[in-house]
């Protein structure tokens, strides 16, 4: 039983997948924005999420947290020279830009500071499904749905009103015979009972 052992393995060992998510860290902290697999992209979102909220802080201590838990990469230069064959270099670490971009970004934000968007384009060799990861603008707000779109209107046809509706009559309760009829229906049956009993009694021998 998997008791208290959240989290994703990815197929990798833990010093293998603390460097992954280490890679993963320092891709999105340059490009600010990434494609990887969707598994990949949850796994390290927390990661990339706690690095930036000790970035917010900006104290030493903080500091020494990030480049503690980035490892080598932490001295890693964000843009260096020839980069992506643009003229323009940053030649700052992955910590300095860090502390000094992407803390004050969120300085006002209490968490999520990404984005996950799937992609539908697979990836070639084994058809895993990839995402972008990205960072959130300055000022950026995620928008989480969209509002339900309003019912369609119907119009009517002009000169066709429908007659305003008559109240319903409700139907009469059923009558019960009262105890006059019924001593009167009883009383008559005697009567003829003994008008044949005379009879018979005359036309006796």
């Amino acid at each position: 039983m998997r008791h208290r052992k959240a989290g994703y393995k990815l197929g990798r060992n833990a010093p293998h997948r603390t460097s992954l998510y280490r890679n993963l860290a320092m891709a999105l902290i340059r490009h600010e924005r990434i494609i990887t697999t969707v598994e990949k992209a949850k796994a390290v979102k927390p990661f990339i999420e706690k690095l930036i909220t000790l970035a917010k802080k900006g104290t030493l201590h903080a500091r020494r947290l990030v480049i503690q838990r980035l490892g080598p990469t932490a001295s890693a230069v964000v843009k260096p020279d020839g980069a992506d064959k643009k003229p323009d270099k940053d030649l700052r670490t992955i910590v300095q830009k860090l502390f000094d971009d992407l803390g004050p970004r969120f300085r006002d934000r209490p968490g999520g500071y990404t984005r996950l968007i799937k992609r539908h384009e697979r990836r070639l060799g084994d058809a895993g499904r990839t995402a972008f990861l990205e960072l959130l603008k300055a000022g950026e707000t995620k928008v989480s749905a969209k509002a339900p779109a309003p019912p369609p209107r119907v119009e009517e046809p002009a000169g066709s009103e429908t007659p305003p509706e008559q109240p319903k009559s409700e139907p009469a309760p059923p009558q019960t015979p009262s105890t006059g009829t019924r001593e009167a229906a009883s009383g008559g049956s005697g009567g003829v009972r003994q008008e044949k009993e005379s009879r018979n009694e005359s036309a006796g021998p």
